[in-house]
């Protein structure tokens, strides 16, 4: 090739670029990388026969001015470095002739700036590690259709769309799934905001907008494909998806860690609080935790053996002080935290001989928690009193109170019968739920929250160590009436889509696990703080629960029987067979502590359902609830059957069976419905309910209440209009577990 002198090359390369056919030739090798002879004529549209000779002058022309160069092996076409460089050159003309003052585009850094292509450029390299070269071309076009488009103003998200269906046009899904912009759109945000639900305050808006976001970050950038898949389609259900990487469901506290060592937070603008020299003090302290705790937790925290440990706390102290306290105290934590709090009514056996933890100024230090018997009765009893002041016209919802009940407590009628008699009145007659933890056979060492998550010694055999300052990570539910849809009533076929569903829930709760044993010291700092050596969390102990939503109903799609005929009774056998085989080999690999239960879900029963609906057709799925809102059961509900007084011996079949898929927990739910009950009858049938062949672990009485916030009534039953005022936009019903 003859050398031109330095200007007369330049002159060739301006009139190598005068040609709007040549300059259309150089695009197109810019955007397609290296191009054949036939290819290159191809896309301008040029008839071989026609235009081969045009086209061929042409390209020598570029060839001639060093623009393109010829690869003869591949026999192709490509740019030199000089092309790219005049391609940029004539670009920025373009730009200067029809957009002289740019484009602005608005940020999502809430700025205005002018458009620049290398930003783009930059942000696919940096974002989704695109390749430089493939990065500018994507740029190049985003412009060009930006400008084509002519639209008045210019966002980052619409740069992004726009960006990300070129990668899709060309084949790069990875690069654009990297890309992909979480956030809600207008219309949900609108509803959010004009939104005619009293919950939903200004905090709570911008919770809800900020689960969302993170919901879809979870789905798009934590969880591989076939699990996030899954979660959309309804084949299992990721509860509390928005905060999945950032907090556990539960924490079982142990509030002696705290009453021995206070409250040093690493905040430095925070004064530490001191252990509690009284019992004020200790209830105090204890808020703080909660308070703190709140933050970093989805659902309930449990105040393991309450009464128990704060006993030595109130020794010689006259009673209206302790109840000023303790009303006080019930009232700030139905303001401002979620809890249960668990009421011994004896000195727990695993506590007997435990030192006790007392304020510094007590001059014994040889005392044991044995000692404090009376103490703990008393607690108990005027927290009862509290609660059934503060319930006589409106149900506490919040905190829940867990009674933890066994045969001796039972068989106690001089100390206990009067605590027993006071729990049930609320139980039976102010529509507040009150909870009955059936301690008996493990001796006071299982554990449980409101939601029915249990825990017991099953690592090291040390019940401390096994069951407080530590929780439950998350739940992931299967639907099971998806299964039965799927397996088109093949039993060997349903049994394994069961076990690949069982699989990937098991590898989304190692996933959180994963998370928050990386990251969690940066979204719980409270509970991972390290003062003394040791975090208070525990989360190598916490539980993994393994929900199943829609077993009644899977069972008799399956058979199409009902749940009490043999046929559904063998389903049932196998099914829990298959389930316990599953847990043995999974829990090799994701650890000791996963287990399968029978828990509440409203918003997994609800979704679960409703999706099935919308794929399979309402006359072709069996629920529960009404058409207009459908639900699978998560839980367990007994009927009552009067006089006298006792569960149906169906119910008690199956609830006896279920028990083997509760190792993680399970509610029982007693439904009183309307029927007036008195306090002792209640107490006869819990008697029953703990003592008997086929014990429950683990429940609770249920009314649905009508109350009247213009008259401060209730009333058993769902109303719509109030008896006393005749008012009914003043009625609110309580219900805790409608839907489920």
């Amino acid at each position: 090739m003859v050398t031109l002198p330095h200007r007369a090359r330049g002159v060739k390369v301006l009139k190598a670029v005068s040609s709007p056919l040549r300059l259309q030739l150089l695009n197109l090798l810019f955007d397609n990388g290296a191009l054949s002879y036939t290819e290159l004529m191809n896309c301008l549209k040029m008839n071989p026969n026609r235009d081969a000779g045009r086209f061929a002058y042409h390209l020598k022309f570029l060839l001639k001015a060093d623009l393109i160069e010829a690869d003869v092996e591949v026999k192709k076409y490509f740019l030199t470095d000089l092309g790219k460089m005049v391609l940029d050159v004539a670009d920025r003309v373009e730009k200067r002739v029809f957009t002289p003052k740019g484009m602005i585009v608005r940020t999502s850094h809430f700025t205005l700036e002018e458009f620049d292509q290398n930003k783009i450029a930059n942000s696919l390299i940096k974002e989704a590690k695109v390749p430089p070269e493939l990065a500018q071309k994507a740029a190049k076009e985003a412009e060009k259709r930006l400008l084509k488009s002519k639209t008045k103003y210019i966002t980052a998200a619409l740069i992004r769309e726009v960006v990300n269906g070129i990668l899709i046009e060309k084949g790069f899904e990875d690069y654009r799934h990297k890309l992909t912009r979480v956030g809600m759109p207008i219309h949900e945000v609108t509803a959010f905001i004009e939104a005619k639900d009293y919950s939903l305050d200004a905090s709570n808006m911008l919770s809800k907008a900020g689960q969302n976001v993170l919901g879809e970050y979870t789905l798009l950038n934590v969880f591989p494909r076939d699990i996030a898949d899954a979660h959309l389609s309804g084949s299992i259900n990721i509860t509390d998806l928005g905060t999945w990487i950032l907090k556990p469901s539960e924490v079982f506290h142990d509030i002696r860690f705290f009453l021995l060592n206070g409250l040093k937070l690493d905040d430095n603008t925070q004064i530490p609080i001191e252990p509690p020299k009284n019992f004020e003090a200790a209830l105090t302290i204890t808020l703080n935790v909660l308070l703190h705790t709140n933050r970093e937790i989805n659902h309930q925290q449990v105040l393991s053996c309450f009464n128990t440990f704060l006993a030595p706390y109130t020794h010689n102290i006259d009673e209206d002080t302790i109840k000023k306290a303790l009303h006080l105290f019930i009232l700030n934590i139905n303001q401002h935290a979620q809890a249960t709090l668990e009421i011994d009514l004896t000195v727990p056996k695993a506590l007997t001989n435990k030192p006790a933890i007392k304020p510094k100024n007590q001059q014994s230090h040889d005392d044991k928690y044995s000692d404090y018997e009376k103490e703990v009765r008393h607690i108990a009893n005027l927290i009862l009193q509290v609660y059934s002041e503060i319930t006589t016209e409106k149900p506490l919802i919040n905190p829940q109170l867990i009674i933890k009940i066994n045969s001796e407590i039972l068989n106690d009628q001089e100390n206990t019968k009067n605590l027993l008699l006071k729990a049930h009145t609320i139980a039976a007659h102010n529509g507040t739920p009150l909870y009955f933890a059936n301690v008996t056979t493990k001796e006071g060492t299982s554990i449980f929250s409101s939601l029915g998550t249990k825990l017991t010694p099953d690592l090291t055999t040390d019940w401390e160590t096994d069951t407080l300052r530590t929780g439950c990570l998350g739940n992931v539910t299967i639907n099971l009436p998806r299964i039965v849809q799927e397996s088109t009533n093949d039993k060997n076929k349903f049994f394994g889509i069961l076990k690949e569903r069982y699989e990937l829930a098991a590898r989304a709760l190692n996933i959180k696990h994963n998370i928050l044993k990386q990251f969690g010291k940066n979204s719980l700092p409270f509970l991972l703080k390290n003062p003394h050596g040791d975090a208070y969390f525990r989360l190598e102990n916490c539980s993994k629960i393994i929900n199943f939503a829609g077993l009644s109903e899977a069972v008799e799609m399956f058979t199409t029987k009902n749940m009490n005929t043999p046929e559904s009774q063998t389903f049932i056998n196998e099914i829990i067979q298959n389930i316990t085989t599953f847990r043995q080999k999974i829990s090799r690999k994701h650890g000791k502590r996963l287990y399968h239960a029978i828990l509440c879900c409203t918003e997994a029963s609800e979704r679960l359902a409703q999706l099935d609906i919308e794929k399979y057709g309402i006359a072709k799925v069996k629920f529960s609830g009404t058409r207009d809102k459908p639900f699978y059961s998560t839980s367990k509900r007994l009927k009552l059957k009067t006089d006298p007084l006792t569960i149906t011996t169906e119910d008690r079949l199956f609830t006896q069976k279920l028990s083997e898929l509760a190792t993680g927990g399970s509610l029982n739910i007693i439904e009183l419905d309307t029927i007036e009950v008195s306090p002792l009858t209640l107490l006869d049938l819990t008697r029953q309910l703990v003592i008997s062949r086929q014990p429950l672990d683990f429940f609770t009485y249920n009314r649905v209440v009508t109350h009247c916030r213009n008259c401060e009534k209730s009333w058993f039953g769902t109303l719509h209009k109030c008896p006393r005022c005749s008012s009914m936009s003043t009625l609110g019903t309580f219900d805790q577990f409608n839907s489920t």
